[in-house]
């Protein structure tokens, strides 16, 4: 890192440029936990819900959690489990004790016993939401899973789809593991906080990737904002200057000064006629946020001008006369020293797009979240059930230990 970060940081104007020491770490001001709250869904939604996509929030339980932390994929019955047949005598045994039937199995376990309230309810959010939803977690969607779903989205129709999707995702475990890494406790407040999880179901809409856009606040200023795929949209261009105006005015009357933090990065989409802005998610001004088209470096060090102080101007009792007098008499006075009344410092927030020249344009040899992949027999053992990886895991132990024998075989001859 101290390698990649040994560039000068120039501050000041061009007149009078201040070289700062190397960088040894990225300058980013202290990470809160507080900070990583405010980014959750459950947290922003509620303020912002009239400008967001349709969606609703589960509250999740403790055995929920405990479901999607344990190892495997074991997907519940889609149905009441049917009550347990018991015997006519008083013993209180079940029949199939009494006759000695050991047949249950894991995979005759209700593993949604003790969730079964949730269950109905992502049910019924399904139905409300017309059949197809998008589910994430508090800051995390599985994209990196939609590998194992069979339309190879996040498109799901089915509570089972959602299980198998969230279970899957290693964004969904860091959700659940790794919220607060790389914060810094704030003295006298060292104990975690609990997190509230939430279950946020999307109502389905086919958003096209080349106009959700990733905007950057700094100080309550928008200073940048791009493409969040990493593809090369030739229309974009010239739509361009329409687009961040567009942005511009959501930002000023809609974010600017009601989301708690001064820094954050906000991710929107802007379906056609392009004269609405949706937002789609809130990000922490950390390093764990990826910037795409910037480095966190220019991010950080990029010269913006302060935020004008607002101007108190005082009217005199005798109205409109006394206001219009010393308006008059303050843009003489401007005059006098020599300084433009109609001169303002505005800053424009520089729009990335990808160039056709760009290389991340024909990044195609990888295929996108591909090291979070597993091998189609291990998807399909964990598909079957605990009997199934069971099956599974004895003839990988006997391909080992075929390979063995070879093995020793080859260095005997």
């Amino acid at each position: 890192m101290a390698d990649s970060l040994h560039n000068n940081v120039l501050k000041g104007n061009a007149s009078e440029i201040e070289v700062s020491e190397p960088l040894t770490r990225l300058p980013f001001p202290p990470l809160r936990k507080q900070h990583i709250l405010n980014c959750s869904y459950h947290s922003w939604h509620p303020l912002y819900r009239k400008i967001t996509p349709k969606a609703r929030l589960v509250p999740l339980t403790a055995p929920f959690l405990d479901y999607l932390r344990a190892d495997g994929i074991i997907l519940p019955n889609e149905d009441e489990p049917s009550p347990v047949a018991w015997s006519d005598n008083d013993s209180g045994i079940e029949s199939a004790l009494e006759t000695g039937d050991d047949t249950s199995s894991d995979e005759d376990e209700d593993v949604a016993a003790q969730w079964r309230d949730i269950h109905s309810a992502i049910k019924s959010t399904i139905s409300e939401l017309d059949g197809k939803v998008v589910p994430k977690l508090n800051w995390s969607a599985p994209k990196d899973a939609t590998w194992i779903s069979a339309t190879n989205s996040m498109e799901c129709n089915e509570a089972g789809e959602i299980y198998l999707l969230l279970k899957s995702s290693d964004f969904i475990t860091h959700d659940l593991e790794h919220a607060f890494d790389d914060c810094e406790d704030e003295e006298g407040d060292e104990a975690t906080p609990e997190i509230p999880y939430h279950l946020v179901l999307r109502k389905f809409v086919q958003l096209s990737p080349s106009l959700e856009f990733r905007c950057f606040v700094r100080r309550r200023q928008l200073i940048a904002l791009c493409q969040r795929d990493l593809n090369h949209f030739d229309f974009l261009f010239s739509m361009q200057n329409k687009l961040k105006n567009r942005i511009l005015d959501f930002f000023d009357g809609k974010l600017k000064s009601t989301f708690p933090d001064e820094s954050f990065v906000f991710d929107i989409y802007i379906p056609p006629p392009h004269n609405r802005v949706w937002l789609i998610d809130m990000n922490p001004w950390a390093q764990r946020t990826d910037p795409l088209l910037f480095s966190w470096l220019e991010l950080l060090t990029m010269d913006v001008p302060e935020e004008p102080t607002p101007k108190v101007v005082s009217i005199p009792l005798n109205g409109q006369a006394g206001q219009e007098r010393e308006d008059k008499a303050e843009e003489g006075n401007l005059e006098e020293s020599g300084v433009d009344s109609d001169a303002e410092d505005i800053f424009i927030p520089e729009f990335r797009l990808v160039r056709k020249d760009d290389p991340e344009a024909y990044g195609f040899s990888t295929p996108q979240y591909s090291a979070h992949k597993l091998p189609k027999d291990v998807v399909d053992a964990s598909l079957g059930g605990q009997g199934q990886m069971r099956e599974f895991a004895q003839q990988w132990k006997d391909m080992l230990a075929q390979k063995e024998r070879e093995d020793v075989d080859s260095e005997a001859d």
